[in-house]
């Protein structure tokens, strides 16, 4: 007893029990001792949801730090919430400064996008490097057009899934044609692999020194592809989880088929359900790009984000805005009512275990300003994250003189300026990743463009 070895192997049980299991690790897999209490704890998780265009930030914009701030109009959805989140006001990504476009390419990476630049590797990708040997998938990418918010190493960014149906069929469903079909497939998906790296060692003897390192890039994917298509036959031989007719029910809606709140519920379901059976533990969610981000005719918006955010001024589009940015925050909402429903293996709420993260990589669209970006960060309190307040890293720099507010004591619109100039010059969104990175196990002092790390 002394040595636990009547514990159970959970890559083992998966294949014993085949279909009977229904969730990803049972109780006889977990120590009882104190001293084994890391083998014992939960998976550490995280998500990211990125909205597209910034926000209303008259509207969105807290006033006061601390523990006593009082939740702005757009945020109200998640009053409910407030012991488990961070409201994050002041950060910004130097990279994306002049670079409007590239907003959402860098939010996650902190990387510097110009003319002759490659991206660099981002936060999500860098969590999937030390949890994905424990799952079925590295990493899970969904957005609503084709761009994920995930990159690799060498800066390719990964293809992300819409369709909640297609989504639901690549964690939980057999492939097609079987798998003896699948597994011949990745074989000779190996075997083309084999055969291009044994042509690139030819190549090599006769290639230059700048020719040799776009080389290693290339080789550097092909590895990374070899590691994936190895992994992907491994878990072959492990059964799906079982997925209750509930959830079934629940995660069985599509774009082109329901209304949005339905498809935006419906992705974040899935989400829990895939952490929740542990098939990956790093997920991302675009809710579209800056040109591109969909309407929302159910509560009366026509157009598109990227309209709205270029409002020029118009009191009906600046509403309509804000009723967009309140109607996403309110679908996050959900997202973390649900992971505090669902529990863990340890029977504490899922939302302890699972870090999530909700903002934009611009904060005023119309101007493009990309400083004082709004963010949310939620959960992770059994990862030491300790919530509750508001988070103003404004307020840190010595030379701001307070938010701009008129006469009814509401906020001007020269708040603009602190959404298009960052006030603190050493505020960098990468701080924040850093963080996360660590609490996830990642082992760095440094991301991206950090300079420090964030508390939290």
């Amino acid at each position: 007893m002394k040595s636990q070895s009547w514990l159970i192997d959970r890559r083992h049980a998966l294949r014993a029990l085949g279909s009977c299991i229904a969730l990803p690790m049972l109780e006889c897999m977990t120590p009882l001792r104190a001293a084994d209490k890391a083998a014992a704890s939960s998976p550490r998780r995280s998500a990211f949801i990125y909205l597209a265009n910034g926000v209303h930030s008259l509207n969105y914009q807290i006033l006061t730090e601390g523990r006593d701030y009082q939740f702005s109009r757009s945020l109200k959805p998640l009053e409910k919430h407030r012991e488990a989140i961070t409201p994050i006001s002041g950060l910004h990504h130097p990279g994306a400064l002049s670079h409007h476009h590239n907003c959402i390419s860098v939010w996650l990476t902190g990387g510097k996008l110009g003319p002759t630049d490659r991206n660099t590797i981002s936060v999500d990708q860098k969590m999937a490097e030390i949890t994905a040997p424990h799952t079925r998938y590295p990493s899970m990418e969904i957005a609503l057009t084709q761009g994920s918010l995930a990159w690799t190493a060498d800066g390719v960014q990964l293809p992300a899934l819409r369709r909640c149906s297609e989504i639901f069929a690549s964690l939980f469903e057999e492939p097609k044609g079987g798998k003896t079909a699948q597994r011949r497939a990745l074989r000779r998906k190996g075997s083309v692999l084999d055969a291009n790296l044994a042509e690139v060692r030819q190549l090599e003897k006769k290639m230059g020194a700048e020719d040799k390192g776009r080389m290693e890039q290339y080789l550097t994917s092909v590895r990374e592809a070899e590691i994936r298509t190895t992994r992907a036959d491994a878990w072959l031989d492990t059964p799906l989880p079982a997925i209750s007719e509930e959830d079934r029910k629940r995660t069985n809606r599509d774009v082109a088929a329901t209304m949005a709140g339905d498809y935006f519920r419906t992705v974040y379901d899935l989400m829990v359900l895939a952490f929740q059976t542990d098939v990956t533990r790093v997920a991302t969610f675009s809710l579209g790009g800056e040109g591109d981000a969909f309407s929302i005719p159910e509560i009366g918006i026509t157009e598109s984000r990227h309209q709205l955010s270029h409002h020029g001024g118009d009191a009906g589009y600046m509403e309509k805005l804000t009723n967009y940015d309140t109607f996403a925050i309110e679908q996050f909402s959900y997202f973390l009512t649900r992971l505090t429903e669902t529990k863990d293996l340890n029977g504490k709420p899922l939302l302890g275990s699972t870090m999530a993260l909700f903002g934009s990589g611009m904060s005023y669209g119309h101007s493009h300003g990309n400083a004082n970006l709004p963010l949310v960060l939620a959960g992770g309190s059994d990862l030491g994250l300790k919530h509750g307040s508001h988070l103003d890293f404004n307020k840190q720099a010595a030379s701001f003189q307070g938010y701009a507010l008129g006469a009814d004591g509401a906020l001007s619109t020269a708040h603009y300026q602190v959404c298009s100039r960052p006030v603190n010059t050493d505020a960098h969104m990468s701080n924040l990743l850093l963080l996360m990175a660590q609490r996830m196990g990642v082992e760095a002092d440094q991301f991206g463009d950090s300079n420090k790390v964030v508390a939290i």
